[in-house]
């Protein structure tokens, strides 16, 4: 599919310790940006979320606490 972009977009995906918006946190961001000119770029960030990973947010996404140990938190990459 060919996009006719006059301004880039950004697809992006999250990962987190679970699906209450209140409690859970960001523990993976990954995007894609496309320009208009067709050119991308991708990035994926792990995310210390400052809790435990539970067992069953591991399961579905494979990232343990030992993958986010030495990571940033958000509000260190919140900016990027």
């Amino acid at each position: 599919m060919e996009l006719a972009l006059k301004n880039p977009i950004i697809f992006f995906d999250l990962e987190t310790t679970g699906t209450n918006i209140l409690r859970d946190r960001i523990v993976e961001i990954s995007y894609i940006k496309v320009m208009p000119s067709g050119n991308e770029t991708e990035r994926t960030l792990h995310i210390n979320p400052g809790m435990p990973i539970p067992a069953e947010a591991t399961a579905i996404h494979h990232i343990t606490d030992d993958d986010v140990k030495n990571a940033p938190p958000f509000k260190q990459v919140a900016q990027e």
